[in-house]
């Protein structure tokens, strides 16, 4: 997927590197905002597959970067931002 610049600026100052974002693409849960983004966000199920595809140690060393979240444009599947989650996700 690519990223805009202001996601890879945006990436590089939340300190969020490279290889979340391509779990992010794999394995993160998807929620569309309404407003022409798609969320992705690892929930406890994207966890629990990492857990099966790496190990549970792997994914536990990068425990805190499962917080993170990218907002990608839900017309080409450009990253827009990249960011952190400071609360929970209510699903309806």
């Amino acid at each position: 997927m690519a990223n805009t610049r202001h996601a890879n600026v945006r990436a590089q100052q939340r300190g969020i590197p490279p290889l979340i974002d391509q779990w992010l693409d794999q394995f993160g849960e998807e929620e569309y905002t309404g407003a022409g983004f798609i969320k992705r966000y690892f929930s406890h199920r994207s966890i629990r597959q990492l857990e099966r595809e790496f190990g549970r140690q792997p994914v536990s060393l990068m425990e805190r970067y499962l917080r993170a979240y990218k907002l990608e444009s839900s017309t080409d599947g450009t990253t827009i931002t990249t960011g952190w989650l400071s609360a929970r996700i209510r699903r309806k």
